[in-house]
């Protein structure tokens, strides 16, 4: 009796196949997105990551948010308290401008 031990057969040892190409399942774009440091509006653009595990027809979906959401992040930029607007100032002590002799 051998002590040998028998050699694996092509049909014992598993293969991964590749999955055939199919232009109807969702593929990543692995699109690379790059932190700004501003929390909302890197949270937008991971959203749009979103986008990569939904067939086209969802996307609009996603990019509607994510615009809604940018948008809402620039309104509420320019909705910040902040110190007052100047106030224009006119010098009550300065003559009137004259547009031309009138006599």
């Amino acid at each position: 009796m051998s002590d040998s031990v028998p050699e694996a057969t092509a049909e014992e040892t598993p293969v991964e196949v590749e999955p055939a190409y199919d232009p109807a399942v969702p593929a990543p774009l692995n699109v690379v997105r790059t932190p700004t440091g501003n929390a909302e509006i890197d949270a937008q653009l991971e959203r749009l990551g979103d986008a990569d595990h939904l067939a086209t027809d969802g996307h609009v979906e996603v990019y509607e948010d994510v615009h809604r959401g940018l948008r809402d992040a620039l309104t509420a930029l320019d909705a910040r308290p902040g110190p007052p607007a100047p106030s224009p100032s006119y010098d009550q002590r300065a003559p009137s401008p004259s547009y031309g002799n009138r006599s």
